[in-house]
Parts: C-alpha cells; sequence; structure tokens
C-alpha cells in the first residue's frame, strides 16, 4: 500500500515543488527545510448500553457507508481529548449526556472523504450515560437506536474499524 504522502506535491509552509521523501513517514523541502509529517487522526468510537444491555447503534446518514450501521463517534477536534471528543460526538449525534467515558482499545483505520483516505486511530470507550429513554439521531446519523446484541451482525456496520473493534467488544461481554 502506498503511504498517503505521495499525493502532496507541494511544501504547505513554502509552496515550494521541491518537496521530496525525507523516509517512509515524511517529506522534506529542500527549499525551506521543512519536515511534514504525516501521522493519523485521532477518532472516537462509543459503546454505550442501556438498562437492557441493548447497544446504541445509529445508521450513518451521510457517506462513507451512507445509511449502513455505525457506532457513535467522530473526530476528536484540536485541544480536546479523548474523553471529550467521545463525549461531544454522542450528544451531537444522540443527544445523549455522556456522564462518564472509559477507553477499552484502539485500532488503525482508513476513513474515506471527498476522495482522499484518512488515516485515523479509533479509540473505543465504553460510555455511560443516565437516561437512554430520549436518544435522538441528529448531525452524521439518520437514526440512534438500542438494538439487544444479540441481533448485532457487524457485517451490518459499514466502516471497517468499527466492525473489527465491535467484534472485539462483542467477543469480550
Amino acid at each position: 500500500m502506498e503511504h498517503p504522502l505521495h499525493i502532496f506535491k507541494y511544501c504547505p509552509k513554502c509552496g515550494s515543488s521541491h518537496f521530496v521523501v525525507n523516509n517512509e513517514k515524511s517529506k522534506r523541502c529542500e527549499t525551506c527545510g521543512f519536515v511534514y509529517y504525516f501521522n493519523p487522526s485521532a477518532a472516537t468510537v462509543a459503546l454505550i448500553r442501556n438498562k437492557r444491555g441493548e447497544l446504541l447503534v445509529c445508521r450513518r446518514a451521510k457517506d462513507p457507508a451512507k445509511g449502513t450501521l455505525d457506532l457513535p463517534g467522530g473526530f476528536i477536534d484540536s485541544f480536546e481529548t479523548g474523553e471529550e471528543g467521545v463525549t461531544r460526538e454522542v450528544l451531537e449525534e444522540t443527544g445523549l449526556k455522556v456522564e462518564r467515558a472509559t477507553y477499552q482499545f484502539s485500532l488503525p483505520n482508513i476513513y474515506p472523504f471527498c476522495g482522499f483516505e484518512v488515516h485515523t486511530l479509533d479509540l473505543f470507550y465504553v460510555c455511560e450515560v443516565d437516561d437512554t429513554d430520549f436518544v435522538s439521531a441528529q448531525d452524521d446519523a439518520q437514526e440512534a437506536f438500542f438494538l439487544p446484541i444479540e441481533q448485532i451482525n457487524p457485517n451490518e456496520f459499514g466502516l471497517a474499524s468499527v466492525r473489527k473493534g465491535l467484534m472485539r467488544f462483542l467477543k469480550e461481554l
């Protein structure tokens, strides 16, 4: 697989076309000396269960994977912790307020966006919310609902890292 740096042709600092491979993770500008490292973006995934043990799932309202199942989550903003990011994303997508977010594990992912492959590191959190009765699909979610664990089919989830993380989560229950 080709590293995503291959599509960057110009130095982001000075605009020079003398932007060359420095090593497998970076490019260097021969004009101004700037070195650019391409690192993954951080993203979150929320695992939320209600009192009946059902898992909160969403249906994606937008591409990639529009119309498929997903778990609440998204990109972490600058200056946010993972816990703050997952809390914000859950609120934006479902209207639920996270009381506690507990980190579980991470998985690398490639998120296709506008014809560009965004490399991400997806951080999975078990999230506790006080009131799961008033979930409401918002923002990037077309639907948000609780699904009994035994009815969850990871193949119905459109994003590879969510499928893989969901399988891991279900196996550990």
